[in-house]
């Protein structure tokens, strides 16, 4: 039976850290690190995701901003509050919550960001830092994930890590980590998506299987080999008969899976919380690099 790999106590411990950080800084009588983040419409799980964000910002000592928009926002608008944050020094790190309106361009959204407050890590020069191995914002959910399995040591050198799902949020970062020169890193990696012919051949053969699908219970226990190591990003909101009217689902046939599994991420509480945890480390790394910080 797999042991867990516990995101939500990982989370808590980094936050601890970071309280620590941020204590000292205010000790000192510098200005306490600020987080901005800016909601476009009423979706409810984006709501919910920034809220739970700031709650995050209190209990670490951040100070925090919500900027909201109507989702009927002109691209305009929205660039020019962008413009407004990258010259406020007072503001370490800002990000816009995705996924944004139709009439409103995500790729030129991203790009318009500073880099040096892209505590997203979804910057081209950010992604592209990534990919060459230099220091730079790493994208939160990967971040998380390396956090986590370097937390618990699970060793990645010469490993085969396969992983589902080629976004630009996890998966495609996720496969250049994976195969970097560093801990967690080292591993051999296969990059599977929806034109991939028979997936189970490959999660069969793997030691470490990632997947960030959004489709429920789609990675079974007949698909992985004895002994792997499973992270389930996917998150889905299933219908069911329950007085909340849905339970949250994984990508992984969590039973099935724990049953043949070394170590496994649960679904709530693995990696969701490790990502809000590491946007709190990128924004205390966007504080300390800051030239108005000096």
């Amino acid at each position: 039976m797999a042991e867990i790999l516990d995101g939500l106590k990982v989370s808590k411990e980094i936050k601890a850290e970071i309280k620590v950080e941020v204590d000292k800084i205010i000790a000192s009588k510098k200005r306490a690190p600020h987080l901005v983040a800016i909601l476009v419409g009423n979706n409810g799980a984006s709501k919910a995701y920034v809220n739970a964000k700031v709650k995050d910002c209190e209990e670490v000592g951040f100070q925090s901003s919500l900027v909201k928009f109507s989702s009927t926002v002109s691209e305009s608008e929205l660039l020019e509050k962008i413009e407004e944050l990258n010259k406020d020094k007072s503001v370490d790190g800002f990000i816009v919550q995705l996924p944004l309106p139709d009439q409103v361009d995500q790729e030129k959204i991203i790009n318009a960001i500073d880099p040096r407050k892209d505590v997203d890590g979804f910057h081209p020069t950010n992604f592209g830092k990534m990919a060459l191995e230099m220091d730079t914002f790493l994208p939160a959910t990967p971040f998380g994930i390396l956090t986590l399995l370097e937390r618990y040591n699970i060793e990645t050198k010469g490993k085969d890590c396969v992983i589902i799902g080629r976004s630009k949020i996890v998966g495609r970062p996720m496969s250049i980590l994976m195969g970097r020169k560093d801990f967690p890193g080292n591993s051999t990696v296969t990059l599977t998506h929806s034109y991939t012919k028979d997936i189970e051949e490959y999660t069969k053969k793997a030691d470490i299987v990632i997947t960030a699908l959004g489709d429920p219970h789609f990675l079974k226990g007949e698909m992985i080999k004895d002994g792997a190591v499973i992270v389930d990003v996917g998150i889905t909101r299933v219908d069911n008969d329950s007085p909340k009217g849905y339970y949250l689902a994984g990508d992984v046939d969590f039973d099935s899976c724990a049953a043949k599994a070394s170590w496994i991420t649960p679904v709530p509480g693995g990696v969701g919380p490790m990502t809000r945890a590491m946007l709190m480390k990128n924004t205390i790394i966007a504080y300390k690099t800051s030239v108005y910080n000096d």
